[in-house]
């Protein structure tokens, strides 16, 4: 009986444990979306999001808001888009993103386009083989706050000089899209940061 007993109690130390790990990674996440790159760079790197056929999600169009205003600030010279089609004959995002911000005035010679990436992961990576040969070097990451530090943190790991340029604007307002969001974020980090230390 005392065995049992203190087989529990260690088996809820060790969930307490996970459960504050899990805390203190998802206010790190949270944390970190509050800081916004200040500095230049040579491009916008607008990470991929939903199209609805051949109009933007709204995520998808709040990161092209925000790409298309830090071009017009002057605080990058290029917008790199991302993104493919999740089936065969559909728009790609990335084409989707190319053509909503050259109705906002960006000119298709300030513009590429990445579009047969489906992750985080192949948006950086194909994107920083895209723009390589353009001169382009540093990347201001585009996406929902929330997403910003995985983001960096996989673009670091790929070699891109990147940071943070988080949406001023996000479907993700209510307090409950939020922590859905935010919990679907950090077990994504978690998930990466372990992958990244056994590879």
């Amino acid at each position: 009986m005392l065995y049992l007993r203190l087989m529990l109690k260690g088996f809820l130390l060790a969930v307490l444990m996970v459960m504050l790990g899990f805390g203190y990674m998802a206010w790190g996440i949270a944390r970190y979306a509050d800081q916004p790159a200040t500095e230049p760079a040579d491009a916008a790197l607008v990470l991929g999001a939903a199209a609805w056929g051949s109009k933007p999600s709204p995520v998808l169009r709040e990161r092209i808001n925000h790409a298309v205003a830090l071009y017009k600030q002057g605080r990058v010279r290029w917008i790199v888009f991302t993104g493919g089609t999740p089936e065969p004959g559909y728009p790609t995002e990335a084409d989707v993103g190319r053509e909503f911000a050259l109705r906002q005035g960006v000119p298709m010679t300030a513009m590429l386009a990445e579009n047969e990436s489906r992750t985080t992961w192949q948006n950086l990576e194909n994107a920083g083989k895209l723009a390589g040969p353009f001169g382009i070097r540093s990347f201001l990451l585009v996406s929902d706050p929330l997403h910003m530090r995985r983001a960096v943190l996989m673009a670091h790991d790929l070699g891109l000089t990147a940071a943070p340029a988080p949406t001023q604007s996000s479907r993700y307002v209510s307090w409950s899209n939020k922590v859905k969001f935010l919990a679907r974020e950090t077990w994504l980090y978690v998930g990466y940061r372990v992958f990244r230390k056994l590879s």
